[in-house]
C-alpha cells in the first residue's frame, strides 16, 4: 500500500505512529471485525503504547517492513489499539496471552477469530519469528480449526474470570491486613529496598498500604521497609536528578538503570506516597521529592489548556538523528565539564557519581546511591544541577504522548491537591483546580456521562471506563477537601452515581470495566487486581467510603462494602495484589476519622490538612453552604466515627490533642 493508512484520521500519538507503515491497520472497531468475516481470515491485534521502547523496536523490525507488511496485509485483517486509550480491550487479551505464555507485556501481539475470540498470542516478536507464526496461524485457521476452536474455548475461560467471582457472605477481616505484611516483610529487599528481585517497579501502594500500618502500630520494622524502599528509589537513577519525576521502574535491583518511560500514573501514585510519608516521619527529604515531582509534572506534562499529558517516551535522538533508549539522560566526563563552570564541574562529577568508565554502556546515569538519603542540595550544588538541566534542554527531547486521560489525570489531580494541602502551597491548589476545571469542561458531555482520551486536535474520544469514574469520584472529593468548594464534592457525587447506575453488577457487587450502554467486547470483564495502577474495584471502594463520610449517604458506603465481599475470597489467596484495597479493608475496620472547622479558621484548617490527612476526610468552607451539611454540622460530634466539630473557638492545640488521641 502507499502513503499513509487508516490510523492518519485517529487523535492517539501512538496509532499516529503507525500511519506511516505498510501494514493496513484499522483501528479498533466494527469495520475491522466485519472485514475479516467478509474475508475469512483471522484478526491481528497489536496492542502498545506510544513511550513503550520495544513497541518501538517491533515497529521498526516488522511493522515498517515491506516484506513483515505484505504478509500481514495477505493473511489478515490488521488491528492496532493503543492500550492507555483501550485498556479494557488491553486487559482481555492480556489475559488470553498470559494464559498461554504465562507471562504478559508490550507490545502485545493476539490473533482473533472474527468475533473476537483469542485463540493464540505473545509480546515481542523479532521479524524471522514473527513471519513464521503468521504462516503457521494462517496454517492451523484453514487447515486446523479444531485447534483453533479448542484454544478459543480453553481461553474463553481465562478472559471470563473476574467477571465470575462469586461474593463472600462476609468482608474480610482485619487479619488479610496482617497476612499482608507479612508476605511483605518476607520478599523486602533490606540492602536495596522495595520487594522482591530485578526489574523492580516501586510499589507504591504496597509502600502507602505500610505507611498507613505504621501509623496504627509505630513498628520499627515497618519504618524501615519504608525509609529503605523511599530512600533508595530517591537516590537511585530511576529518579530523575535533573529534572526530576520517576522512570516506571528498574530492570536492575538497585534502583540504578532505569527503563526511561515517565508515565503521568506513576508521578501520582509516588507523589501520594512521599507526601504521606514526609507527613508521618517528616523527612524533609521525602518532601523535596514531592515537591520536585510537582515541579516536573507542571513544568513538562502540562497542557496549555489545563490537562496533564500522559507521558514521556523511553527513546530519544543522538547527536546524529538515531533513536535510542534513554539518551536524553546520560552524561560523560566531558558533557558535564562543558556545561558547568570550573568551580562546579569536579563537586557535580563527585554529587552524581560520574566516572570515565560510566555506569550504563558507556556513559552515565545521574544518582546518588553512594549517598543514599543524602538528598537536600547545596546552593552551589542545586546552581551545578540548573545548568545542567539547562545544558540537557537543549538536547532532542523524547516524545510526548499529549492525550489528557481521564483516569490518569483525576490521580495526579487528587495527589495534587493532597500536597496542596499537606505543604501549603496555594500554587499548586490553583493548578489542581484549574485541571479540574479542564477536565469537567472538556471531557464531562452535556448528559453527564464522561469521555476517557481527549487530544487537542481531536477533541474528547472513547466512552469513560469504571476507573476513569472511580478516580474521578476520588479527585473531587480530595479537591473539596483542599480548596472547601461544595462544587467538587457535588461533582464527586455526580460520578459516583454514575458509577453506580452504568458499570454495577447487581449480581455479584462490583464494578464492570465497561459501562451498560456502550458497544459489548468479546466479555465484560471487573478490573479487581491492583498492578501498575489501583484497579477500577479498589479504587470505588475507597472513594466511596470517603464520599459516605464526608456525605452522610450510607448507600456509598453499602456499595464499598459489596466491592470487599466481592474480592473476600480472592483477597486472601494474594493479599500484596490487592494493596488498594486492603486499604479500603482498614478503613472499614478502623473506620474514618472525620474533621467538620465550622468558621473562618484558615489556622485550624491549615494544621488539619497538614496534621490529620492523608487517613481521614475534611469538611469545610462552601461545604457547610450546601444541602449536603445543612443537616450533620449541628450533631456532626455525634455522627462522626472519630473527632468533632471544631468551632471557631477551638484551638489549633485542643485540635492537636484530638488528633493524638483517636
Amino acid at each position: 500500500m502507499n502513503g499513509v493508512n487508516r490510523l492518519a484520521n485517529e487523535t492517539s500519538p501512538y496509532l499516529r505512529q503507525h500511519r506511516d507503515n505498510p501494514v493496513d491497520w484499522y483501528p479498533w472497531g466494527t469495520e475491522a471485525f466485519d472485514e475479516a468475516r467478509a474475508r475469512n481470515v483471522p484478526v491481528l491485534l497489536s496492542v502498545g503504547y506510544s513511550s513503550c521502547h520495544w513497541c518501538h523496536v517491533m515497529a521498526h523490525e516488522c511493522f515498517e517492513d515491506v516484506e513483515v507488511a505484505g504478509v500481514m496485509n495477505r493473511l489478515f485483517v490488521n488491528v492496532k489499539v493503543d492500550r492507555e486509550e483501550r485498556p479494557d480491550v488491553d486487559a482481555v487479551y492480556m489475559d488470553a496471552v498470559q494464559a498461554l505464555t504465562q507471562r504478559g507485556g508490550w507490545p502485545m501481539t493476539v490473533f482473533l477469530a472474527p468475533d473476537g475470540s483469542p485463540f493464540y498470542g505473545g509480546t515481542y516478536f523479532p521479524k524471522s519469528g514473527f513471519l513464521k507464526l503468521m504462516e503457521a496461524v494462517d496454517d492451523a485457521w484453514h487447515n486446523k480449526r479444531t485447534d483453533i476452536d479448542t484454544n478459543i474455548a480453553a481461553l474463553g475461560d481465562a478472559i471470563r474470570r473476574t467477571s465470575r467471582i462469586e461474593p463472600d457472605s462476609k468482608l474480610p477481616g482485619a487479619d488479610v491486613v496482617t497476612h499482608a505484611m507479612q508476605q511483605l516483610a518476607e520478599t523486602f529487599d533490606p540492602e536495596w529496598g522495595g520487594f522482591g528481585v530485578a526489574p523492580k517497579f516501586p510499589a507504591t501502594m504496597n509502600l502507602d498500604l505500610l505507611i498507613r500500618a505504621y501509623v496504627e502500630t509505630r513498628d520499627a520494622g515497618i519504618e524501615q521497609v519504608i525509609t529503605t524502599s523511599l530512600d533508595a528509589m530517591a537516590s537511585g537513577g530511576v529518579y530523575d536528578h535533573l529534572g526530576a519525576g520517576f522512570a516506571r521502574y528498574s530492570v536492575d535491583e538497585k534502583w540504578l538503570v532505569p527503563h526511561f518511560e515517565k508515565m503521568l500514573y506513576d508521578q501520582a501514585l509516588l507523589l501520594r506516597l512521599y507526601v504521606h510519608a514526609w507527613q508521618v516521619f517528616g523527612h524533609d527529604r521525602w518532601r523535596q521529592v514531592a515537591e520536585e515531582i510537582i515541579e516536573y509534572v507542571l513544568r513538562d506534562l502540562s497542557h496549555e489548556q489545563g490537562g496533564f499529558c500522559s507521558a514521556e517516551d523511553a527513546d530519544s535522538l543522538d547527536d546524529h538523528g538515531h533513536s535510542h533508549e534513554g539518551w536524553f539522560y546520560l552524561w560523560s566526563v566531558a558533557q558535564i565539564r562543558a556545561a558547568l563552570p570550573k568551580h562546579l564541574s569536579a563537586a557535580a562529577l563527585a554529587w552524581f557519581g560520574v566516572t570515565e568508565e560510566g555506569n550504563f554502556e558507556g556513559s552515565n546515569i545521574l544518582n546518588r546511591m553512594h549517598a543514599r538519603g543524602h538528598l537536600a542540595r547545596t546552593p552551589e550544588m542545586n546552581e551545578a544541577r540548573l545548568l545542567l538541566l539547562e545544558a540537557r534542554g537543549r538536547r532532542p527531547r523524547p516524545g510526548l504522548d499529549d492525550k489528557v486521560l481521564a483516569e490518569w489525570n483525576a490521580m495526579f489531580l487528587a495527589s495534587l491537591a493532597e500536597a496542596s494541602s499537606a505543604l501549603q502551597r496555594p500554587d499548586w491548589l490553583a493548578a489542581a483546580v484549574r485541571n479540574g476545571e479542564f477536565l469537567v469542561g472538556a471531557l464531562r458531555q452535556a448528559d453527564g456521562k464522561w469521555m476517557r482520551s481527549w487530544q487537542a486536535d481531536g477533541g474528547a474520544r472513547h466512552h469513560a471506563l469504571a476507573a476513569d469514574y472511580a478516580h474521578l469520584v476520588d479527585a473531587f472529593t480530595r479537591l473539596g477537601e483542599a480548596s472547601g468548594q461544595a462544587r467538587w464534592t457535588e461533582h464527586a457525587r455526580q460520578c459516583a452515581d454514575q458509577l453506580l447506575d452504568r458499570f454495577w453488577d447487581a449480581e455479584r457487587g462490583g464494578v464492570f470495566t465497561t459501562a451498560d450502554d456502550v458497544d459489548a467486547l468479546v466479555v465484560r470483564q471487573k478490573d479487581v487486581f491492583d498492578n501498575a495502577t489501583p484497579s477500577a474495584n479498589s479504587t470505588a471502594a475507597v472513594a466511596l467510603y470517603r464520599l459516605a463520610a464526608l456525605t452522610g449517604e450510607s448507600r456509598y458506603e453499602h456499595q464499598a462494602d459489596r466491592i470487599l465481599q466481592l474480592l473476600g475470597r480472592v483477597v486472601h489467596n494474594a493479599p500484596t495484589a490487592f494493596a488498594n484495597l486492603l486499604v479500603a479493608v482498614a478503613m472499614h475496620h478502623h473506620g474514618l476519622g472525620e474533621v467538620a472547622v465550622v468558621g473562618n479558621r484558615p489556622d485550624l484548617v491549615s494544621a488539619v490538612q497538614r496534621e490529620f490527612l492523608p487517613y481521614g476526610v475534611l469538611a469545610w468552607g462552601e461545604q457547610f453552604d450546601s444541602p449536603l451539611w445543612q443537616h450533620r454540622v449541628e450533631g456532626f460530634a455525634y455522627v462522626c466515627r472519630k473527632y468533632a466539630c471544631l468551632t471557631p473557638s477551638d484551638s489549633v492545640e485542643q485540635l492537636r490533642t484530638q488528633l493524638v488521641a483517636r
